[in-house]
Order: structure tokens, then sequence, then C-alpha cells
């Protein structure tokens, strides 16, 4: 027998809580709603000063750890088991030091235009893929700081919808980013500025 349970109150799965700071929460809307407000906390430190050196590791985990660190022990460290997405976990590092040197050169060289540097840094750290979880959120907010902070430019817009729910803008977002999988970066381009 499946039970039907109304939305936002799926029991959260107890494989799936492992690291959680916060025993009281019990259902998928809570998390949600705690993982919210950390991520509003992080908004405002990342855009809220100057940071130095935004391309690289230590700035990428910092950001993480902002985002969930009142919520998942783990906020901040690179996963440590191999998921369905991403590089090896033996590869995180790597890849990422590889993504960052070649945003630093494509801003340098003006290689792309602004919006594409950030789309393409955003793509690239979804399919490294580095955090047990939040990776989707992490690089969204990772692509925002590059254009704000590196090419004095707005955020993107993402869809004006929300990415994290079930329905037509996130089908749009995944659908484009499989589409940059293919080398073809006109879906995300399109859609992170609508």
């Amino acid at each position: 027998m499946e039970i039907k349970y109304p939305d936002g109150a799926t029991p959260l799965d107890p494989n799936e809580i492992d690291g959680l700071l916060l025993p009281h929460i019990t259902t998928q809307k809570e998390l949600n709603r705690w993982e919210q407000q950390n991520i509003l906390k992080a908004e405002e430190w990342a855009f809220g000063r100057r940071h130095k050196e935004i391309l690289g590791q230590r700035f990428i985990c910092q950001l993480h750890k902002k985002m969930f660190g009142e919520v998942w022990k783990w906020a901040g460290q690179f996963r440590r088991t191999n998921k369905n997405l991403g590089v090896d976990k033996g590869m995180v590092a790597i890849e990422l030091a590889n993504l960052c040197a070649d945003c630093s050169a494509w801003i340098e060289s003006q290689t792309y235009s602004n919006d594409e540097i950030a789309v393409r840094f955003h793509h690239r750290l979804v399919q490294i893929h580095p955090f047990a979880n939040g990776n989707g959120r992490h690089a969204r907010l990772m692509a925002d700081v590059v254009l704000k902070q590196l090419l004095s430019e707005k955020p993107f817009t993402w869809g004006k919808g929300d990415l994290g729910a079930q329905g037509d803008k996130r089908r749009q977002y995944i659908n484009a980013l499989k589409a940059a999988d293919a080398h073809d970066y006109s879906e995300l381009m399109e859609f992170v500025r609508s």
C-alpha cells in the first residue's frame, strides 16, 4: 500500500538524513524552509562585500558551507561517494581547479560574452557535482557571484521560478542543462535571463 502525503509533508528518508544538524526536522517541507533561510543568509554574505579569489576551491566550499552549514554537518565538504551525476569523487578537486582556471582565462581573454562565461561556469560546476547535495542551488549562486563580482553584471533571473519544485520551470532548466551537455548553450543562455 502506497501512502499519499500532502505536498511537502513527505517524511525524510532515514538514509538521507545522515548529517542533519536539526533533529526536529521530519518532513521535506520543513527541511526546504530551513535550507532556504540558510541560503538567504549566504546570499547576504556573498553579495554584501567584495571577496578575494572567488574562482578557487576555498571560496567555492565556503559558499556551500554558508548556504547549508546551519542544516547539514557535511556542508562545504566534497562528497565522499559517487552519485548518478558528477565526476568521480576523487576527481572533484582537480576538476574544480580546471574549471576555475578555465573561467579565469575566459574572463581575461574575453572568450565569450559575460553571460556565456557565467553560464558555462554554472554548467561545468553542475557537471562536477562537488557536494553531497545542494549542487544546483550552489552552482546558480556561484554563477551569480561570478557575474556580479567578477564581471560587473546583474545576477541571472533563472526563469523566475522555483527550480527545486517539480514543474515546467524545472523541466525547462533541466532540458537546457542537457542541451549544454551536448555543447548547445543556447537554451540555457535564454533560460537564465527569462
